[in-house]
């Protein structure tokens, strides 16, 4: 995925304000500026502005999400509930860096990756703490579950074998995503943690891997073939980066 010459996206530029950008895509990224002038100084702005919003708003980003919210969020339907983690993820992402979005004006609409990141972070907090209906149907029934999340998704839903990271396979789900259905698949370790793949449809291509933190969980968002994947667990970020490459790596395989 990192060797491919892909077109340098928005979010990518929004990346490399944010200091989030893969080191080896950092050079091609570089090197796209320095050929497009105008577009070096709007990211400089970006990176003035995200000064000086660390500098205003550093100690607010860090207070706790109100507990009504989860309550809220719990009480209204499908879609509203995934609109509803916006307000709550965008303070983390102000943290992050995401200065990038902020400098578009308030009226602009959020980029791919943050509403991918606050959809499925949602629906990861929302399941990972169910015990007895944590998914639709079963890992036990793997292919019946990816022929009914492929017939209805639209694009050839996938469950990868993630036994050689410690995780097995507990189901998956249908929900509501940005452009049409997604698909969700959760997997759990043996000492309880949990994974879960949340997949849906974006005009994006293809982009590079980037990551996402909201309190003590964290996601990976990339876009393939048309199709938007995040994966997201714990805080542990380079437990996530492996399950997230063994993901992407079977995906690939699979040509899905």
């Amino acid at each position: 995925m990192n060797e491919r010459k892909i077109p340098v996206t928005e979010d990518e530029l929004h990346a490399y304000v944010d200091g989030e950008l893969p080191a080896e895509r950092r050079a091609d990224v570089e090197a796209w500026l320095v050929a497009h002038p105008e577009e070096a100084e709007r990211v400089q702005s970006w990176r003035a502005m995200a000064e000086m919003l660390h500098a205003r708003y550093d100690s607010i980003a860090h207070e706790p999400v109100p507990a009504r919210l989860e309550l809220e969020r719990l009480e209204r339907r499908p879609r509203q509930w995934l609109y509803g983690a916006a307000a709550a993820v965008l303070v983390a992402f102000v943290a992050g860096g995401t200065a990038g979005w902020v400098a578009h004006g308030a009226a602009s609409a959020p980029s791919t990756f943050q509403s991918f990141t606050a959809d499925a972070l949602d629906a990861h907090r929302l399941y990972v703490v169910e015990v007895r209906h944590p998914v639709e149907v079963g890992g036990n029934e793997r292919d019946h579950l990816q022929a009914w999340l492929t017939r209805r998704c639209g694009w050839t839903v996938f469950a990868p074998n993630l036994e050689a990271s410690g995780l097995k396979l507990v189901g998956g789900r249908l929900l509501p995503g940005p452009n049409g259905p997604a698909s969700f698949l959760m997997y759990e370790g043996v000492s309880g943690e949990r994974y879960t793949i949340y997949a849906a449809k974006t005009e994006n291509g293809a982009t590079q891997m980037r990551y996402a933190r909201t309190d003590k969980d964290g996601a990976l968002f990339w876009a393939e073939r048309g199709v938007g994947y995040v994966v997201s667990g714990g805080g542990d970020r380079d437990r996530l980066t492996k399950v997230a490459q063994a993901v992407y790596d079977q995906a690939e395989k699979n040509g899905t």
